[in-house]
């Protein structure tokens, strides 16, 4: 395999309306409480739940080949730069270490917390109910689980969207396709990033519709349940960012212990880059202000020049940690039993799913990400066609905590770098 730093994919540039999305939240949560307030109109209401199930519908559709085809090229393009050197080999260590303890972490840390600050019940009916819901599946036992993993006919599996062992048979493929020849191992990936490409670009025509998909599903939801909604979704918001924001304090630590950079130091260097996080929502526009960062941090040129952009090419940092707590969280509302099989499928489909993820927008990776993690633990999927609305909020905490650890990994990998060159 030839030892290349990886590059950005070439995936087409989808525009989502976050602002019209958002806006379209509001305004459909003010008409259905309007609409509960008098007493409700069933045509109203029986339309918008149409409406908003057709375009759920649609999100729906994309999902599985949109996952493949990114799970296919993001086995790819880690294991290539895994045996790009010692430097690049190290790093992607670092990266499966940080994204399995922040992973491990939310598996325990959201469903305590969901004990701790419990929803309230009607805020959780508001959410999980109707036709945002369902009844919750059987839970396998232990062998069930493991036997389900390996998948008998790839076809069944895909068509009853039975998304670990699909993982777990295309997981395989990818690692078969690194042991290729140049030549097919070149069309095959080519092949699978035209295949996410065309499914983004799915995605995104009907993300364009979110602004009225979402007014639909709010209007429904806020008709039934009321103000408790509203509560619902600021619950949500406290508590997946709380996973985010914990996992970024843990870059600071990563910082101190594995960079040997005190911490005042790495809290002022990482000031700038953070705003520009924190303005543009993307660690790919914050790249500059990261190498600013390491400057400063007196890391060596040829680290943050290496390094950071690896990172910002298979690593998302607090991608897998929250994306499970969302949908533990859409689990819980929906009495879905968090056993430890359940639990376990959501950290492996997690971790998987996140490995050389390209840099989306948030409403895309929102959908790309939870998206598999949920079918995995037998969620239903209704309710993140309405959280997908706010997802703006807890998406700052991502790139920020994203960014932070960007660069808390160059430092120890710079550290480590100069130990083994001393």
């Amino acid at each position: 395999m030839p030892h290349s730093e990886p590059q950005a994919l070439s995936l087409p540039d989808v525009r989502v309306p976050a602002k019209w999305t958002l806006g379209g939240l509001a305004a459909g949560l003010l008409l259905g409480l309007v609409l509960a307030r008098d007493g409700g109109a069933p045509g109203i209401v029986a339309a918008a739940d149409w409406l908003g199930g057709l375009w759920l519908r649609g999100l729906q559709m994309t999902i599985v080949p949109l996952v493949v085809a990114l799970l296919v090229m993001g086995i790819v393009r880690t294991v290539a730069a895994a045996s790009a050197g010692r430097m690049a080999a190290y790093s992607v260590g670092q990266f499966i270490a940080v994204l399995a303890s922040g992973t491990i972490f939310a598996a325990f840390a959201m469903p305590a917390l969901l004990r701790i600050f419990p929803v309230p019940a009607s805020a959780a009916a508001a959410l999980s109910g109707g036709a945002m819901g369902g009844p919750p599946p059987a839970v396998p036992g232990l062998l069930d689980f493991l036997t389900a993993l390996v998948p008998t006919n790839v076809i069944a599996a895909a068509s009853d969207s039975a998304i670990l062992p699909l993982i777990v048979f295309f997981a395989l493929f990818a690692l078969a396709i690194t042991r290729l020849p140049l030549e097919p191992r070149l069309q095959l990936s080519s092949l699978f990033e035209a295949i996410a490409g065309a499914m983004m670009v799915m995605i995104g025509w009907v993300l364009k519709l979110a602004p009225i998909g979402v007014f639909a599903l709010a209007l429904a939801v806020a008709a039934k349940s009321g103000t408790a909604a509203i509560g619902a979704l600021a619950h949500y918001i406290a508590l997946v960012a709380s996973i985010g924001l914990v996992v970024m304090a843990a870059g600071y630590g990563l910082a101190r212990f594995g960079g040997g950079i005190p911490l005042g130091r790495f809290a002022r260097a990482m000031l700038p880059a953070q705003a520009v996080a924190l303005s543009t929502q993307s660690s790919l526009a914050s790249v500059p202000a990261m190498l600013g960062a390491c400057n400063r941090l007196g890391l060596r040129q040829t680290s943050g020049e290496f390094v950071l952009p690896l990172a910002v090419a298979v690593f998302r940092a607090t991608g897998p940690a929250m994306n499970l707590a969302v949908a533990i969280y859409v689990g819980h509302l929906a009495g879905v039993a968090m056993t430890p099989p359940v639990i376990a499928a959501g950290v492996v489909v997690a971790l998987l799913t996140t490995l050389g993820a390209p840099s989306l927008p948030g409403a895309i990776s929102f959908v790309s990400s939870i998206g598999p993690i949920a079918l995995a633990m037998g969620v239903p999927l209704g309710p993140l066609a309405l959280l997908v609305a706010v997802e703006v909020l807890p998406d700052i905490v991502r790139t920020v905590g994203n960014v932070t650890l960007d660069v808390a990994v160059t430092a120890t990998v710079d550290r480590r770098a100069a130990t083994d060159r001393g």
